[in-house]
């Protein structure tokens, strides 16, 4: 993927929050390749995760205390993360709660959703609305209740809804730029110094899927 620079959302002494390109690295791997947290060359606490081939918000925190306080807000489910989601099938609902449980698979990096709580699952739970159809796939929002790995993902899979591009969840075919159509693009929480309610927007990738979706614009 070619890596595009993030554009800042806002900024201030305690917090930074960017719009992170899909095939940019959040976290260094295990193989070297430094994360962003790292590149933007600033001594940033990393809040919360998105994954590689995703785009969207990213909140990271400038001070240790700043941090300590948004982990809080996210362990407690205080924080209102909003994605959106291009899907080819769209789901016999067109709104509903899915809840899983997640079973991660270290060596393959995925996780597996079941109906019913087994050994080594976490519970996952997300809320979901149709925005709109164009003509090959239909627009998703997806309002996050817990953060587990590659929650969407997989949750979006176990319905028959996988995302664009994602044939790591059952897409029949990779995106061009190995992105898939996946989008953070809203977060809401409180500011850890002041404690103001804060809601951040992102818009989506400049791409003729995206573009297509009036509903976003």
């Amino acid at each position: 993927m070619t890596e595009i620079q993030p554009t800042i959302l806002f900024e201030d002494d305690f917090i930074i929050a960017i719009n992170k390109p899909s095939g940019v690295l959040v976290q260094a791997d295990k193989q070297g390749e430094k994360g962003l947290a790292q590149t933007l060359g600033k001594n940033l606490g990393l809040i919360h995760r998105l994954d590689r081939p995703a785009s969207g918000i990213l909140l990271l925190a400038k001070k240790k205390w700043a941090l300590a306080n948004l982990n809080e807000q996210f362990k407690e489910r205080q924080v209102i993360k909003k994605y959106w989601a291009v899907v080819q099938h769209k789901p016999e609902k067109e709104s509903g709660r899915l809840k899983h449980f997640l079973r991660k698979n270290q060596e393959k990096n995925l996780s597996f959703a079941f109906d019913k709580p087994l050994h080594h699952t976490q519970e996952a739970v997300l809320e979901y609305r149709f925005l709109e159809s164009i003509e090959r796939y239909h627009l998703l929002e997806i309002d996050l209740k817990t953060g587990r790995h590659h929650q969407i993902r997989a949750q979006l899979k176990a319905i028959g809804s996988p995302i664009k591009g994602d044939v790591k969840y059952g897409f029949r075919r990779g995106n061009r730029d190995r992105s898939i159509h996946l989008h953070a693009c809203s977060l809401q929480f409180s500011h850890p110094e002041s404690g103001e309610s804060m809601t951040l927007k992102a818009p989506p990738p400049e791409d003729i899927v995206w573009k297509a979706f009036k509903a976003i614009q």
